[in-house]
């Protein structure tokens, strides 16, 4: 391992262009309020490319980010995990790795963008020829990060034409009602309907009734209008 390839370095590294005027403004993108982490005041599009700079590091050294007390630095770990997940230089015994401490440390992944960066090729793509119990195991949890965990590492499938999972998971999850877990249901529909039209279609017929509104807003928000407008009409009867 290089000297420049750890954790310290790369905190050294944010803290170089860290500037407190900022703090409000990256704060307001953690869900559960700034009280809950720590902010340094980078902007999180300035951390991906100091993050690809760094996708040399162990993942010991990355889990050393992820206990950061910074929410960018654990962006900034979300984002190497997901870096080195996409290369195709990463070896299995790495990539299962990366798996396992996505999943050990999900206590640290505790924001919807920090799932969103890192669970589809992390998670779904350990997961593309292997079981996938663990999804609906999330799917279940108490930790609404945990659940949208299990939405968007099915991303991976759908992109592959394998749209099952996801229907499936929002099946599970159709009565939610942490807005994050909502909006990533929606999300997942929309974009699994994209693939298999008519399966979202059979889902929408026997879930539309159920689904929070702000998921079925985004669900069906490629269909026909008149569809759409069907389905919409569901959701404010069951008021």
């Amino acid at each position: 391992m290089s000297m420049t390839d750890t954790a310290e370095h790369f905190v050294q590294e944010l803290r170089k262009i860290a500037d407190p005027a900022q703090v409000a403004e990256v704060a307001r993108f953690f869900a559960d309020g700034p009280e809950k982490s720590d902010v340094m005041g980078v902007s999180i599009g300035k951390i991906f490319p100091i993050a690809k700079n760094f996708t040399a590091v162990p993942v010991a050294e990355i889990e050393r980010l992820l206990d950061d007390p910074h929410y960018e630095v654990r962006m900034g770990a979300v984002a190497i995990m997901d870096f080195q997940a996409r290369s195709k230089k990463t070896d299995e015994a790495t990539r299962e790795a990366l798996f396992n401490l996505y999943l050990r440390r999900h206590d640290r992944i505790n924001n919807w963008d920090l799932v969103d960066r890192a669970a589809a090729h992390v998670v779904g793509g350990w997961l593309v020829d292997k079981p996938r119990d663990v999804l609906y195991e999330l799917a279940r949890s108490a930790d609404p990060w945990e659940r949208r965990t299990a939405i968007v590492a099915t991303w991976f499938f759908i992109r592959a034409g394998d749209t099952e999972d996801t229907f499936r998971i929002c099946a599970i999850l159709v009565d939610e009602q942490h807005e994050y877990v909502c909006k990533a249901i929606g999300s997942w529909l929309r974009t699994a309907g994209g693939v298999h039209n008519d399966r979202l279609i059979s889902f929408l017929d026997q879930y539309a009734g159920r689904l929070p509104r702000v998921s079925l807003r985004m669900a069906t928000e490629k269909l026909p209008k008149t569809t759409r407008d069907a389905f919409l009409a569901r959701s404010l009867a069951k008021r």
